[in-house]
């Protein structure tokens, strides 16, 4: 499993109920089910990304996460996570209260784009960078929303989000101990788990 599934799956406690936002090929989930018992279902919208987790047994809802998560109800999960897609969202801010009114609590991850790979390459080149945690160009990217890790705890503060907890990693995915003097330069990306609203 991806290294950073295995460090959203050690936040899940055994036998929560578990929606994945974005669950792509259903490879936390198909854990979650066998490792820890969880009971969970995926949103997404790539259909071979479906299929194959219809064969990996994996509960999915093909569902564009822009138009909102009107069809759960309050209170419906212990869990929503939110893996690598809160920047290509349309209304981040929205789909977070969401997130919090269906589920108890949330795991958001995401880029950082204050990365000190991006800031050197923008600087060095002059160019939107491309890199192994930021992978496309400026045209065919499907990140609308770049942001760091200031300016979601900004967010959070402003629209008065709880920060339950937060780490972040390199590219590596490996924690390290620059990242925490200095995670805004030297986190490449972050994991933020949130409660209700403060």
């Amino acid at each position: 499993m991806r290294l950073d599934l295995r460090i959203i799956a050690d936040l899940i406690k055994p036998g929560a109920r578990v929606l994945d936002l974005g669950c792509g090929d259903g490879e936390l989930l198909a854990y979650l089910k066998r490792e820890k018992n969880v009971i969970g279902y995926g949103l997404e919208i790539d259909p071979d990304n479906i299929t194959t987790c219809i064969n990996k047994g994996v509960n999915v809802v093909e569902q564009d996460l822009d138009v909102g998560l009107d069809n759960f109800a309050d209170a419906s999960f212990d869990m929503v996570v939110m893996t690598e897609t809160l920047q290509s969202v349309k209304a981040p801010d929205r789909l977070l209260h969401e997130m919090l009114r269906i589920g108890e609590q949330c795991i958001v991850t995401f880029p950082n784009f204050a990365y000190w790979r991006c800031r050197l390459y923008l600087t060095a080149r002059g160019r939107m960078p491309v890199s192994r945690h930021l992978p496309h160009s400026w045209y065919n990217t499907p990140n609308i929303h770049l942001c760091t890790f200031k300016d979601f705890e900004q967010l959070c503060s402003d629209q008065k989000l709880n920060i339950v907890e937060r780490f972040m990693v390199d590219a590596d995915h490996a924690a390290r101990p620059m990242i925490n003097r200095f995670p805004n330069f030297f986190g490449a990306f972050a994991f933020y788990r949130l409660g209700k609203e403060t």
